[in-house]
């Protein structure tokens, strides 16, 4: 374990991360150089950060994992230099960056040369982002300034019970205490502000890091997340429409193996995000979800259908990693509209733009299953043919158009009686809403059968595999 003379829970954290001693310390012997409120006098061993390189199922990886023992974890100049120090190396050598965080804030002692060293660990991730994958797990506090870093990466974890992530703490905030709401909790980050991808013990977190940087490719240039596919390419996937409310598992249905690392799954329900497996290949995936049912079959959650801003802006961000790392992108569409709430009224709009943006600028292999319901502006931006999808598949009992055949029938012909209002409806089914009249407009590529699924995009995504596309040049889109 190189230099590290303690086994305290920065290193036992660096230890159970990592392949059995490949952990390579740099920057062991750094302190703090500061003087002032007699500084000198306080033992800082490794600055309270310990950093270094190893490798996770053989990928070569780099990590800083703070000291909580030291200063209780706060942040000084030479602590912030070594984070710095990991990034320009990572850099260099195309790798990820793995944040462990336990730390009081910025060193008080410290102040400006600390605030300094905090915008420059700004500048690195700034600078790294959609370069190299950024994961940042919480296991202590993570406060104040300090909550910009998990912010600013790719991914972050939060352990269940001591982790703290907040800008201000939870007494702090108008009208609230901890009692009554945490704030910084990982319930209410997970669930409520959607920063946080998934919550644990801290075994479970470091095993989750392990799966998904086996999942992604080491920087934005090369990609060693393919693996050798021993599951059927054309597998069925018999009783998968059955689960059509549930994209979840339709991913893991469709996935080799059912491999499915779900994202942000605590976050706007509404939509599923995470990567599955496709003939060795990692995939990026988008779905619509009405219903969630837990492990022992019961339904954990329901939702109506509807696109919602938190859900809207969970896949855009999604999809914007994706296409930075040359992950192609699935979408399963299943959507009734846009969510009517005061809160949606608020957000939804520059979301569904987000998400719209998000799919137009991807370059990436983008191919779309409608697996359900398909209407109106909240269709078009699900990854539509329309904004770019460069394949879309259907299944039979799929509905693609306006809205409910049934309702547009009542506004067009308002008053009629009922046996005209269902001979309309019908029309309209048939002339408008089915799969079929879609796909004669070219909307839709092929219609499938569900259990079908798999073998069509595997095939989808090979096809796409040299896929090049020219863009008008530009500095960078403003959505």
């Amino acid at each position: 374990m190189g230099n590290m003379a303690t086994e305290n829970a920065a290193c036992s954290r660096i230890a159970e991360l990592l392949d059995a001693g490949s952990f390579v310390e740099i920057g062991g012997a750094v302190t703090a150089r500061t003087t002032d409120f007699n500084m000198q006098e306080k033992e800082t061993p490794a600055d309270g950060v310990i950093t270094g390189y190893g490798v996770i199922d053989g990928n070569l990886v780099y990590v800083y994992s703070q000291d909580a023992s030291v200063l209780n974890g706060a942040i000084g100049e030479m602590h912030a230099r070594k984070i710095a120090g990991i990034y320009d190396m990572a850099m260099k050598m195309g790798a990820p960056v793995i944040g462990l965080i336990d730390c009081a804030g910025i060193r008080l002692q410290e102040a400006t040369d600390a605030l300094a060293a905090f915008g420059n660990l700004y500048l690195k991730q700034s600078l790294a982002s959609g370069v190299i994958p950024q994961i940042t797990a919480i296991f202590g506090t993570c406060g104040g300034g300090l909550s910009v870093v998990p912010a600013l990466a790719d991914f972050t974890f939060m352990e269940s019970e001591k982790g703290k992530l907040f800008i201000n703490s939870p007494n702090a905030v108008a009208g609230n205490d901890i009692s009554k709401c945490d704030t910084s909790g990982a319930k209410y980050q997970s669930e409520k502000v959607g920063l946080v991808d998934g919550t644990g013990t801290q075994e479970e977190i470091l095993s989750d890091i392990r799966s998904l940087v086996c999942m992604l490719p080491c920087n934005n240039e090369e990609n060693v997340s393919y693996e050798e596919c021993t599951d059927d390419l054309n597998r069925a996937c018999a009783g998968i429409a059955d689960a059509v409310e549930d994209t979840s598992v339709v991913l893991s249905m469709i996935s080799d193996d059912q491999v499915f690392f779900e994202v942000k799954k605590d976050f706007a329900g509404d939509m599923v995000t995470g990567f599955i497996k496709l003939n060795g290949m990692t995939v990026g995936a988008a779905a619509n979800c009405s219903k969630r049912y837990s492990e022992d079959g019961e339904v954990a959650a329901k939702f109506d259908g509807a696109l919602s801003a938190d859900g809207a802006e969970k896949a855009a961000e999604f999809i914007k990693f994706c296409d930075a790392f040359q992950i192609p992108v699935l979408t399963l569409t299943n959507v009734s509209g846009f969510a009517a709430s005061e809160y949606d009224e608020r957000h939804l709009a520059k979301a569904a733009a987000k998400l719209a943006y998000a799919l137009a600028d991807a370059t990436v292999s983008k191919v779309n299953v409608v697996i359900g319901k398909a209407f109106g502006s909240a269709y078009v931006v699900m990854n539509s043919k329309s904004v770019g999808a460069d394949m879309v598949y259907a299944w039979p009992s799929s509905e693609i158009g306006m809205m409910n055949a049934d309702l547009a029938a009542k506004i067009m012909y308002a008053d009629a009686d009922a046996s005209v209002l269902k001979e309309k409806a019908a029309q309209y089914r048939e002339l408008q809403s089915s799969p079929y009249a879609a796909a004669r407009r070219g909307y839709v590529d092929t219609i499938i059968e569900p259990e079908d699924t798999r073998k069509y995009v595997i095939g989808a995504f090979e096809m796409l595999y040299t896929k090049r596309e020219d863009r008008p040049v530009k500095k960078h889109g403003t959505v």
